[in-house]
């Protein structure tokens, strides 16, 4: 039993005629012009017969068609030599951008689908997630530490001796951490430069940022009396 196809069932004449090649098995670029005409013809008076309303746009390609299929039929008097135009040309050219659209439009749908099954919550206030960083101490800042230090190894460079090779074991902050802590435990507290006897990259690095895990914490508090004077680290106490 045939199944029967009513106009709805198509999103327009392109969709309707592009079904009926792909029926017919026909190569969309050498449509079989005077069958497939009969064919979509055939299928717009079953709808007329069946009292279904047939969409204007539907007839006007219906008469395309036909105008193709009588250009086919009508006696070819050019000469030879002469560049012969195909009246299915223009047509074609629609159907393979109409098939385009078509497959990007499938591929679409089977995005959008997938999609479904993701879900997204609204977007928060990533403060929530942040670390509380207390101060390191409201007269020194953290610039301050830093310009103070650049400064210092700076001479430390210039002062160091030619050719001379230090060779040290790989440092941890937490190992600095632990030797600072012992430190001024004997001291209870020392010049911010005393804790950099080395001047490698590796032991500077690792022991500037156990100082500021350590200040963070409230292990330690960084003073500066007065501006250029020496950056002391003591022992924090509460009071």
């Amino acid at each position: 039993m045939d199944i029967e196809f009513r106009i709805n069932d198509f999103e327009g004449p392109l969709d309707l005629l592009l079904h009926l090649i792909k029926e017919s098995k026909m190569d969309i670029m050498n449509i079989e012009i005077e069958s497939i005409t009969n064919q979509y013809v055939e299928f717009l008076e079953k709808q007329e017969k069946m009292n279904l309303e047939v969409s204007s746009e539907y007839l006007v390609l219906a008469s395309e068609l036909i105008e193709i299929k009588s250009k086919l039929l009508l006696p070819n008097n050019k000469l030879e030599e002469e560049e012969e135009i195909d009246p299915r040309e223009e047509l074609i050219n629609r159907l393979l951008e109409y098939q385009a659209y078509k497959d990007i439009t499938r591929v679409l749908q089977e995005k959008e689908l997938l999609r479904k099954d993701i879900f997204t919550k609204s977007p928060e206030n990533f403060n929530n997630y942040v670390e509380e960083v207390h101060e390191i101490h409201s007269d020194v800042t953290l610039d301050d530490l830093i310009n103070a230090f650049q400064k210092y190894y700076q001479r430390k460079l210039e002062n160091k001796p030619l050719n001379t090779k230090v060779t040290v074991n790989e440092i941890s902050v937490s190992s600095r951490r632990s030797e600072i802590k012992h430190l001024l435990k004997k001291k209870n507290r020392m010049s911010f430069f005393e804790l950099f006897p080395i001047v490698t990259k590796e032991y500077i690095v690792a022991t500037f940022l156990a100082i500021l895990e350590m200040a963070k914490n409230r292990e330690i508090r960084i003073i500066q009396e007065d501006n250029f004077d020496d950056i002391i680290c003591e022992v924090y106490k509460n009071e």
